[in-house]
């Protein structure tokens, strides 16, 4: 029988990590959004425009940063906050970014035309399903953040546009905590939601040719990694 640890020692192990006093210790510890990135930010919370948490975007600053990708995906563009993000903090990227909202595209394209300084972003308009079977390459990065039922509707084209050793994020995938309950615990209005996300756990958490992780922050991330040259989706 083990000594060293008894039952007691350290409960705070046994705690959860993110409650309120935690997540608002980080959005008001780390560091903040500056110049034009505390603009559109601020912009976004006035309008009540979704976009990424402060320690999602404090996040994404480490991963550019460290991955340096040059070649980024996005799905979902919303206002361009987190496209003029990653291109801030990987200056040398591409990044091609989808969305199929009018409002939300005639707002992404005055950011972009104001602080896309190095001209390293692409809007492309339409519905993300047309707009991935018509792209002809390959991704060190992307960041999925759109309607989270689409989510494994995407997947296997995301899959076949990310270059082996890239990784893929998805955004909200824990739904204010739906995704551990019942389904029939789940309002019905979020039953679809709940469905498609279920779904894309199943095919990506235990795939051999997939490295995953879920990240409690904000509303929950997966994140994947491609380690094959090809990654074969059961259906």
């Amino acid at each position: 029988m083990v000594e060293s640890y008894s039952k007691n020692a350290n409960h705070n192990m046994r705690r959860p990590v993110v409650k309120e006093d935690v997540v608002s210790y980080m959005r008001t510890h780390l560091l903040e959004n500056q110049g034009h990135l505390a603009e559109i930010a601020n912009f976004a919370h006035h309008e009540n425009i979704p976009i990424i948490q402060h320690e999602v975007v404090a996040y994404f600053r480490f991963l550019m940063a460290s991955l340096a990708p040059k070649s980024i995906l996005e799905i979902g563009t919303a206002i361009g906050f987190s496209a003029l993000l990653m291109a801030e903090y990987a200056p040398e990227a591409q990044i091609t970014t989808i969305d199929r909202n009018p409002e939300m595209i005639a707002l992404a394209k005055d950011n972009f035309a104001k602080y896309d300084s190095r001209h390293q972003i692409t809007l492309l308009e339409g519905e993300a399903a047309d707009q991935l079977n018509q792209l002809d390459q390959e991704y060190d990065f992307v960041f999925v953040d759109s309607a989270k039922s689409k989510y494994i509707v995407f997947l296997p084209d995301i899959i076949k546009h990310v270059k082996k050793g890239g990784i893929i994020v998805f955004d909200d995938v824990f739904q204010g905590g739906d995704i551990a309950k019942p389904i029939e615990e789940v309002r019905r209005g979020q039953r679809t939601i709940y469905r498609g996300l279920h779904r894309l756990f199943d095919a990506t958490l235990k795939h051999p040719d997939l490295t995953a992780s879920l990240i409690p922050m904000s509303d929950g991330l997966l994140l994947l990694r491609k380690d094959a040259d090809q990654v074969i989706l059961e259906d």
